[in-house]
């Protein structure tokens, strides 16, 4: 039993979304740390931080990991504006969450920003597997 919800959960999507989800963890990271180094405000290095990775994730989530290959320009800005919405989302989150931690419960910023990053993680499969790149019932070298 154990071996069958291994196969389900283990395959070519989910590693490829770890891989990527902990490149662009890593993307992050290094806009938000650069920025703290810097001395700039850790709500403003969040945010920034947040926008870079949301955009590099956009375009390794939608070839590399959910192989999304339709390019017709309005399929690629409806998954373009639902991707960043859902990011938005997770992204208000992360911050809401960050505040809590630094500023209320006086955690250390970089334990936040690691526990944070791994909700943060499995909330944008969620939201990417669900409401983004489905599978779509028209294959891509056809017209729409």
């Amino acid at each position: 039993m154990i071996k069958k919800i291994w196969d389900k959960v283990m395959n070519r999507e989910v590693i490829s979304y770890l891989v990527f989800g902990v490149l662009t963890t890593v993307v992050n990271w290094i806009v938000y740390v650069g920025m703290v180094k810097a001395g700039i405000d850790y709500r403003i290095s969040t945010a920034a931080a947040w926008l870079v990775s949301v955009l590099f994730a956009f375009g390794v989530n939608k070839i590399f990991v959910f192989q999304s290959y339709d390019l017709h320009l309005g399929f690629v800005v409806k998954e373009m504006i639902s991707f960043t919405a859902c990011r938005a989302a997770s992204g208000v989150m992360e911050m809401v969450l960050m505040v809590i931690m630094v500023s209320w419960l006086n955690m250390d910023e970089y334990v936040s920003k690691i526990l944070v990053s791994i909700v943060v993680v499995i909330v944008n499969y969620v939201f990417s597997k669900l409401f983004i790149f489905r599978k779509s019932e028209v294959p891509p070298c056809k017209e729409r």
